[in-house]
């Protein structure tokens, strides 16, 4: 190489089980961490297609948006079931979230994580060579860079957590922890979301394999060399904000001020599942109501909670609850020209949900265990500066690590919800925007950029 030239950059294949494939705007998420890697080394990213057939493929078809190559595969009915509701959802999913009570250890299940997990394995041999970069994404794929190893890959290969590791006790819980924790292993970097997150695996592997701990974050286990990395993952905080001003934004918040009158908005924004403390969040706001009848009326909590995963059983008993306690919450509390809760079990645009944000004089982001939650970030980036709302977070929401000068309460303590929201409805402008700035100040700071940087600094020091 002559001294004009610049190394030639490693193609980044990014795996994981959905993808940006046709979202006409890739403002949010994943889509927004990976794209610009992906776009500047003429990228491949590898997931499914969304289609599930009556019969097992392991066909990809190839495609390509604005530079980024997409390989797509589909599930036959058999490996939805067993894979994505079964091992994904129903024992990976609660357990790391600390509900092994709502775990389904049902050994089928497993075999289709496995079959899964080779079927990718074998997409990834078909499109990769050794010089590329294999950055693969959340629980779904615990087990692919093991079989790639066993499979005879020696390229760099990543993995990133985007939910909690447990306790190890509560990992052991899965009757293949050891196998799962064998396949995480294989990676040369595993990031993870908090210090909680990375401590909890680091005992494990300690207490299960013997691993000992090595300068900067590396752990020598059975011979190999992984990098734990704490990394939380950030938000494009410059861009949220502008998009809570846009005209759809606007447009939202003067459709739901008609409604509010002159009454302080307070909102919740969550996918609608057991982690996210709902219906300790609806008990919390009625200890409000009957705490503090001088504020009936005065406030008006919505909550926005799109449906998931329907078709798991532990899934529509939360929104049996949760149709229940804001029935009766309104029944109990409401009056002729005042609604306490509007509960929307529908999902609307991100642009909208920002304008929402920006109208909110507080925002209850009370999961009862959670690996990051952008939720609260969002929030944040879409505040008037001059007139900010206040963020309630919980303890245990992974956000709670980096923005501290929140409202930090206990989820499942109803009064600590109840006098968080007084608190925030009645804290002064000047405390408000001293709260405001500094949390505005560790999101712009570490933002989805820093957090991808952080990522791939570490991969690309990963020997060839």
């Amino acid at each position: 190489m002559t001294e004009t030239e610049t190394p030639k950059r490693s193609r980044l294949i990014a795996i994981s089980n959905r993808t940006a494939a046709g979202q006409e705007s890739r403002a949010g998420g994943l889509a927004v961490a990976l794209w610009d890697s992906l776009a500047d080394t003429r990228g491949l990213w590898i997931g499914w297609s969304g289609r599930i057939l009556d019969f097992p493929s392991n066909r990809a078809r190839k495609s390509s948006e604005d530079g980024v190559e997409f390989a797509l595969t589909d599930y036959s009915r058999d490996q939805f079931d067993g894979f994505y509701l079964g091992y994904s959802n129903s024992v990976l999913w609660p357990v790391m979230h600390n509900r092994i009570d709502l775990a389904v250890f049902d050994s089928s299940f497993f075999r289709y994580y496995v079959e899964i997990n080779e079927k990718f394995s074998d997409i990834v041999r078909r499109q990769a060579t050794e010089d590329d970069l294999i950055w693969v994404h959340d629980y779904h794929f615990l087990l692919l860079g093991g079989i790639l190893r066993e499979e005879g890959w020696t390229g760099r290969c990543g993995f990133f957590l985007h939910i909690p590791f447990p306790s190890p006790e509560v990992f052991r819980a899965i009757p293949e922890h050891r196998k799962l924790a064998k396949g995480l292993c294989a990676y040369d970097v595993v990031g993870l979301q908090c210090r909680k997150d990375l401590a909890n695996l680091a005992q494990y592997l300690e207490e299960e394999f013997g691993a000992e701990e090595q300068p900067d974050g590396k752990f020598l286990v059975e011979g190999r060399i992984v990098h734990l990395l704490h990394c939380p993952i950030g938000i494009d905080s410059k861009s949220f904000a502008q998009t809570a001003q846009d005209e759809p934004a606007t447009r939202a918040a003067s459709r739901l001020s008609r409604f509010l009158g002159e009454r302080d908005l307070v909102i919740g924004v969550d996918r609608m599942d057991y982690s996210k403390g709902l219906p300790q969040r609806f008990e919390g706001m009625a200890d409000l109501f009957d705490r503090y009848p001088e504020l009936h009326g005065k406030i008006s909590f919505t909550q926005i909670a799109p449906p998931s995963r329907s078709v798991v059983e532990e899934y529509a008993q939360l929104r049996e609850q949760l149709d229940a306690l804001s029935g009766r919450i309104n029944g109990d509390y409401g009056d002729l020209d005042w609604m306490p809760i509007r509960y929307l079990a529908r999902g609307y645009d991100r642009e909208e949900i920002a304008g929402l944000y920006r109208l909110a004089t507080a925002c209850l982001v009370t999961p009862l265990q959670d690996g990051m939650n952008l939720v609260a970030k969002e929030f944040v980036a879409a505040q008037d500066p001059e007139d900010p709302g206040v963020l309630i977070l919980s303890q245990f929401a992974g956000a709670a690590e980096q923005m501290k000068e929140a409202l930090i309460i206990n989820p499942y303590d109803s009064s600590a919800i109840a006098e968080a929201v007084k608190q925030a409805i009645e804290m002064p402008r000047e405390e408000r925007r001293e709260r405001w700035q500094k949390l505005y100040d560790n999101i712009s700071e570490q933002d989805i950029g820093w957090w991808r940087s952080r990522f791939m600094t570490a991969f690309e020091q990963v020997p060839a």
